[in-house]
């Protein structure tokens, strides 16, 4: 966490116990001290984690998404789930908007051609975002921003979401699955990694794209099939993708499947690659710290 944290919690009557660098077990001994557990993407809180949380009344995670909270077994023991979702949601989209840029202007390759004494300009020809169709799959804290920036570039933005109705706004506009189908340039995933959503996007997915499509993913890497992706890219469906998340992302683990597909991406011009660092600035560290201790105070004080 950011120091920051501390004298916030201080400030709302709460006494921080900052420990870093504690393992499971060792959380698992003392959590039933604890009224409150705020956790980062390491901790993953299940029964076996809870058992001794007799007095815990709230978790919250410092970031978006929740996947790695039973939600169900700390609904049972009465412990309310929180994230900060709304903490990185300007760093996702200026980044989102940072890699298409780059992408669809091939700024990467034309620097490392630069660099070799090569001077191509035809080759690195780009394209414009102005007046393309961008589909938005989720439309909670990171869609409704990244749509807001997209606007500003002069895209038309459809945006789907399975458990919202009635939010058009002045940057995106409502939208079927189906017209995101037909329309779209541009995909952008903002949703979170769930039963539903896992392994969403495979090649039935992606083909039923009318479009040849540029693909971007800074949600969760287990929505998307990295395999597909590799197709997508050879056929030509697939013009360019952006990917901040991977299925899995502990590099030197991969699977013998996992590298395979991992190396036939990396080997290509049309992908560029971030370390799950879409919602990950100086000025989110400090605010998704803000938005805990504003939800805290909410719920509690």
């Amino acid at each position: 966490m950011h120091v920051s944290l501390l004298p916030m919690l201080e400030k709302i009557g709460y006494v921080p116990d900052y420990q870093p660098k504690i393992q499971r077990q060792e959380i698992m001994d003392i959590l039933g001290n604890y009224e409150g557990m705020l956790i980062r993407s390491k901790t993953r809180v299940d029964d076996e984690l809870l058992k001794n949380a007799t007095q815990l009344k709230f978790i919250g995670r410092a970031g978006a998404g929740i996947d790695l909270i039973d939600e169900v077994v700390a609904e049972e023991r009465g412990i309310v789930v929180f994230a900060a979702n709304e903490g990185n949601r300007v760093a996702v989209a200026e980044h989102i908007i940072g890699m298409l840029l780059v992408l669809m202007n091939n700024l990467l390759i034309a620097d490392r051609q630069v660099r070799e004494g090569k001077w191509l300009r035809e080759e690195n020809r780009g394209y414009e975002l102005l007046g393309k169709t961008v589909g938005i799959i989720g439309y909670g804290n990171n869609g409704a921003e990244t749509a807001k920036r997209l606007s500003a570039f002069g895209c038309k933005v459809l945006a789907y979401d399975k458990y919202k109705v009635g939010f058009s706004d002045a940057y995106a506009t409502e939208a079927t699955m189906k017209e995101i189908f037909d329309k779209a340039d541009i995909l952008s995933l903002h949703i979170p990694l769930t039963k539903e959503t896992f392994q969403l996007v495979n090649s039935n997915f992606l083909n039923s794209f009318a479009n040849d499509i540029y693909f971007v993913n800074a949600s969760r890497g287990e929505v998307v099939v990295l395999e597909a992706i590799v197709e997508g890219l050879n056929s030509g469906k697939i013009k360019g993708a952006c990917l901040d998340v991977l299925e899995n992302e502990k590099l030197s683990q991969l699977n013998q499947k996992q590298k395979e597909t991992f190396d036939q991406l990396i080997k290509s011009d049309k992908v560029i690659f971030s370390p799950h660092i879409a919602g990950w600035t100086h000025e989110s560290y400090v605010r998704i710290n803000e938005v805990l201790i504003e939800k805290i105070e909410k719920l509690f004080n």
